[in-house]
């Protein structure tokens, strides 16, 4: 249930081959004043690095976990690439293949073309945008590009270069267009040829039973394939069946993260969760979540599964995702009182009363330090992740909260201010923003995280959101959240608790959040597309059904001055009023189910762009010169070994060349066989 994102502040044919060239990326110091942050830009991208504070102060057996964690994590690189689209794994090879060795001539257009399509892949886990889910254009010829291919040793198949070159095959990654199928419309290989969501709502129809008061996540770890028969089945991701070669790795780097975990709690967890991939049982998955849940002691945390739904058209498969985690104890310690208070949140917040949970349990939040991250988590990776998605065991055993915070701080020391000067509507709003926008937005992470996901419950006999709200589940969660968050941001109880010192906090963060939802967002999206990604369709449902319900007091005012547009909050007590209706509005239909009107808020609120406010945003926007979306290089950690191969001591390294970054990961950890076909 993540995810906050960073926009909130982006065989080759022959079996087993691998790049020849075995790059060493430059080091560079860690100090902080003359650490460099940003890398290089392109496209709609920027490349930033982050820095892991402390950690030369665990001890060896934690230096080790963390390494281990680590390389579990990128073991599973791979299956990201082959989730997002059954022909990404032969592209990616062959993409790495050529910027190793390739010798021709690296002032042509052509060859420049080929290394920017390459870092859109590397950047994306394959030929989709990461975000916006449309296809990559390569700016480089078909002709030029095979013959280059070929003499460096690789080749593709037909419908492989077509997936390439022709921009009608597989044009979007996940379509959520209203009137088509959206599973035979979607280029993301969770499903088999030939499958249609007919088939996928029947299939696991029969499966679920709506009054099991402890539901599995149903389809979270498989692709659901047709047989030589026409009957459907699932094919599970687990140890001897799909991904097995890689999942064998991730299992062997797990089994090596027991011997030094922290605490029992922290080991039984790792063993089950080693149990659920050598199995791909389900119901291990959940009892691990529980595990998992349980397990707070520790300064060592991890993410590593298939665990967010928002790239399956309807919202049931698992993106393989790993972030691991250090506590920062310090940061952790001023934000605890959230979670402390979780209940009085959950007692006086605006939903009906039988939506509000009577006990609030296991709800825990720090602030970490990520020490690497893989698959759906990077280069893009989010900024916080409220975890696990299962709503019973999220009842009965509570849930993990985290903001990543060297991720934010990293972003933060990237970014400018030239978004700000362009889009604030006044002095006063600027100033609001210098000097409360940074502690807006990461209480507004927090409150996410920690309350918004974890408030609520469903009423008796309601299935889990992704099943009863198929395709609109992941933009209604994250407008609940948003909306928790944007209610209490504004409440005095904040300043009582001593977590900000103003109302102004929640005012600044009001003001980001309408600019951003209304018009900064815009940026990444193409003329005349509407809005299909999940996080995007709710920050502009949430805006626009502001500002629309807010016109007949005048609660946001939409301004033109100079030919520019502007938005100007006039009454924040009525906004956060309206914020507060929404909030219980949106929870009435998780927790009744009802399709219809979810379906009807995402679609009028959240989908629809305005053409004439897109192309003026995209103009002013273009002037700035300044990416809409932002990745991260990972630091390095190097095992140091006696002689008799004994580890002696992990250092990190901060490598500061994205390309080489990407074609070391493509050297180490390609453990799965290409269907080149």
């Amino acid at each position: 249930m993540k995810q906050l994102t960073l926009f909130f502040l982006a065989t080759f044919f022959f079996m087993g081959c691998k790049p020849n060239a075995q790059p060493t990326a430059n080091i560079t110091s860690p100090k902080t004043d003359d650490f460099v942050w940003q890398t290089e830009t392109f496209a709609d991208k920027k490349m930033v690095r982050y820095q892991v504070p402390g950690f030369d102060k665990l001890t060896p057996n934690q230096k080790k976990l963390v390494y281990y964690l680590v390389q579990a994590g990128l073991s599973g690189r791979d299956i990201g690439y082959d989730q997002n689209y059954r022909y990404n794994l032969a592209i990616r090879h062959a993409l790495d293949r050529m910027v190793a060795n390739y010798k021709g001539d690296k002032n042509s257009n052509d060859w420049k073309e080929l290394l920017l399509y390459a870092k859109q892949v590397w950047f994306s886990n394959g030929i989709h945008h990461h975000y916006s889910h449309d296809k990559f254009t390569p700016g480089f010829s078909r002709d030029w590009f095979e013959k280059n291919l070929s003499e460096v040793g690789g080749s593709l198949s037909a419908d492989a270069m077509a997936a390439i070159f022709d921009p009608k095959k597989d044009p979007k990654r996940v379509d959520q267009r209203p009137g088509v199928d959206n599973v035979l419309a979607s280029a993301v290989n969770f499903y088999g040829p030939g499958v249609t969501t007919k088939d996928v709502n029947d299939f696991y129809a029969a499966k679920t039973n709506s009054k099991d008061p402890k539901p599995l996540e149903w389809g979270l770890n498989s692709r659901l394939e047709k047989g030589k028969d026409g009957k459907l089945f699932e094919n599970v991701w687990k140890s001897g069946g799909l991904y097995g070669p890689a999942i064998d790795q991730i299992i062997m780097w797990l089994g090596k993260a027991v011997e030094v975990a922290e605490n029992d709690q922290q080991k039984q967890a790792l063993q089950i969760l080693i149990d659920y991939y050598k199995t791909g049982d389900l119901k291990k998955w959940a009892d691990y979540n529980i595990s998992w849940c349980q397990a707070t002691q520790g300064d060592i945390d991890y993410i590593n599964g298939f665990v967010e739904v928002y790239h399956d058209p309807v919202s049931m498969r698992g993106s393989y995702e790993t972030i691991v985690q250090i506590t920062d104890f310090e940061a952790s310690e001023r934000m605890s009182t959230l979670s402390k208070n979780a209940q009085w949140f959950e007692d006086n917040s605006p939903l009906l009363d039988q939506h509000k949970k009577k006990s609030v349990t296991g709800v825990t939040y720090k602030v970490v330090t990520v020490a690497g991250e893989s698959g759906d988590a990077s280069p893009s990776t989010p900024i916080g992740v409220n975890l696990p998605n299962s709503n019973w065991i999220r009842t009965e055993y509570g849930s993990k909260s985290v903001s990543l915070g060297n991720i934010e701080d990293a972003y933060e020391h990237a970014s400018g201010s030239g978004m700000l000067e362009e889009f604030s509507n006044d002095q006063e709003e600027k100033e609001r923003a210098d000097k409360y926008g940074d502690l807006g937005g990461k209480l507004h992470t927090a409150l996410h995280e920690v309350l918004g996901h974890a408030s609520g419950q469903l009423e008796p006999g309601v299935g889990q959101p992704g099943q009863t709200l198929p395709g609109y589940s992941s933009a209604l969660e994250e407008g609940r959240a948003d909306l928790f968050a944007l209610y209490y941001i504004l409440d005095p109880k904040l300043i009582e608790l001593g977590i900000m010192p103003s109302l102004e906090v929640g005012k600044a963060e009001y003001d980001s959040y309408i600019k951003n939802g209304m018009m900064l967002q815009l940026r990444r999206i193409k003329p005349g597309n509407d809005i299909e990604e999940a996080h995007m369709r709710n920050r502009q449902m949430v805006a626009n059904w502001a500002y629309q319900m807010g016109k007949k007091d005048n609660v946001i005012e939409k301004l033109t001055r100079d030919g520019k547009t502007y938005f100007e909050i006039h009454d924040y007590e009525k906004l956060r009023m309206l914020f507060g209706e929404l909030l219980k509005e949106i929870q009435r239909i998780k927790s009744q189910g009802d399709f219809e009107a979810g379906k009807a808020l995402v679609e009028n609120y959240g989908v629809k762009v305005d053409k004439a406010l897109h192309a003026e945003v995209l103009a002013r926007s273009e002037k700035l010169n300044i990416p809409p979306y932002g990745g991260f290089i990972n630091p390095r950690l190097v095992a140091e070994k006696d002689g008799t191969g004994n580890i002696t001591d992990i250092k990190v390294e901060y490598p500061d060349d994205f390309t080489k970054q990407m074609l070391e990961y493509a050297e180490q950890y390609s453990f799965l066989p290409v269907e080149n076909k």
